[in-house]
């Protein structure tokens, strides 16, 4: 199984200049766009298992399960650094674990209701407390506005950057991050591999209801 994170000494320039110079590298965006950041190839086949386990993984890609928890894996890298530097998939089929930046903003919402938790970009006092999805008096204004997560998918990192003009404690900061990103690479990897080990997936029928008219007599 291949392992991304490695080892570096942190007091030699050259040992950390080179690597960040030979780290994988993937789009931002896309392909036409050419913004590109620090990145780990986590296509399934492309990561040393065997035919046995690759099978598995791919029949565990159909489940939600399976994608719920990489996402939180994802999202509290993310929460670890406030958002300003968050971990996303991308790619076609989504292989690609790659090193975006972002921040932690105040949305523009103003209210919500208590019911049914709809947001509202105007203020109660403005507009009233009457709900405009569950038309319950139930709207109440935030004391303070809920923050939002943004993400700058265009925004590439370290692109251009000669890195022998950088100080030693920056580059020392930019090597523990793209660390800290190898080590959730390869936690994502493990615990895929745990979950193939240690689960099994099955259908399940599921009846889903569905609304449709019927004909009812006239009573009365």
């Amino acid at each position: 199984m291949i392992q991304f994170a490695k080892s570096v000494d942190l007091r030699s320039r050259k040992s950390m200049t080179d690597y960040l110079r030979s780290h994988f590298r993937y789009n931002t965006m896309n392909s036409w766009n050419r913004s590109q950041s620090y990145a780990c190839n986590l296509k399934i086949d492309r990561l040393g298992l065997t035919c046995e386990m690759i099978d598995k993984l791919y029949d565990m890609m159909e489940t939600q399960e399976f994608f719920d928890i990489q996402e939180k894996m994802l999202d509290e890298f993310s929460a670890d650094h406030e958002y300003r530097w968050q971990a996303h998939m991308n790619g076609r089929s989504g292989g690609y674990l790659v090193l975006y930046q972002g921040e932690l903003i105040p949305s523009e919402y103003q209210s919500f209701c208590t019911v049914c938790g709809q947001r509202n970009y105007t203020s109660v006092r403005n507009t009233g407390n009457i709900c405009g999805r569950c038309q319950k008096p139930a709207r109440k204004d935030y004391t303070s506005p809920p923050m939002q997560i943004v993400t700058y998918p265009g925004k590439g990192l370290d692109e251009e950057d000669d890195y022998e003009t950088w100080e030693l404690y920056e580059l020392r900061e930019r090597v523990r991050l793209v660390q800290e990103f190898d080590r959730l690479a390869d936690r994502m990897v493990k615990t895929a591999v745990n979950l193939a080990q240690n689960w099994t997936v099955e259908e399940e029928e599921i009846l889903v209801p569905q609304t449709q008219k019927i004909l009812v007599p006239i009573t009365g």
